[in-house]
């Protein structure tokens, strides 16, 4: 079993291929820098493809609580957890509207054309970031 952090959780505030970047900032000296470099005055922000908008609104996640005990920490990837054991949620919560969630959490919700210079500029920087799904983006490139 896989989990993650409430403060990696955003990254995941969308629907299951759709491709995007997000960026954080974790101290002030990286939300001075994300803000710049995004122009922005959010402390995160999301990318996705104007072609996802559309299943974005139509989306509904729901959201699974679990006991942390059977969890310990992947060491490949910040925040996110593992169980070695069957476990079972402790509770389920729906998600009905991903864009209104992301504007309650002051996310900078953007959609683009082209992923490819957000991934660049996040890829750039001293925020964390994290790039999922990208292969899916209609203007993917190996590079």
């Amino acid at each position: 079993m896989w989990a993650i952090d409430e403060e990696h959780s955003p990254a995941y505030w969308f629907p299951r291929e759709c491709p995007r970047v997000t960026v954080w900032a974790r101290d002030d000296d990286e939300l001075v820098a994300l803000q710049g470099a995004f122009r922005t005055r959010a402390r995160r922000v999301h990318i996705i493809e104007t072609a996802w908008e559309d299943r974005m609104q139509r989306c509904r996640l729901h959201r699974y609580t679990f006991d942390d005990t059977p969890f310990h920490p992947w060491p490949e990837a910040e925040g996110q957890y593992v169980a070695h054991s069957p476990v079972h949620p402790v509770s389920v919560e729906p998600m009905p509207d991903l864009i209104a969630l992301h504007e309650r959490a002051s996310i900078d919700l953007r959609r683009v054309e082209d992923l490819t210079p957000w991934k660049n500029l996040a890829i750039s920087g001293p925020w964390s970031y994290s790039i999922i799904r990208y292969a899916n983006a209609r203007t993917f490139s190996a590079e």
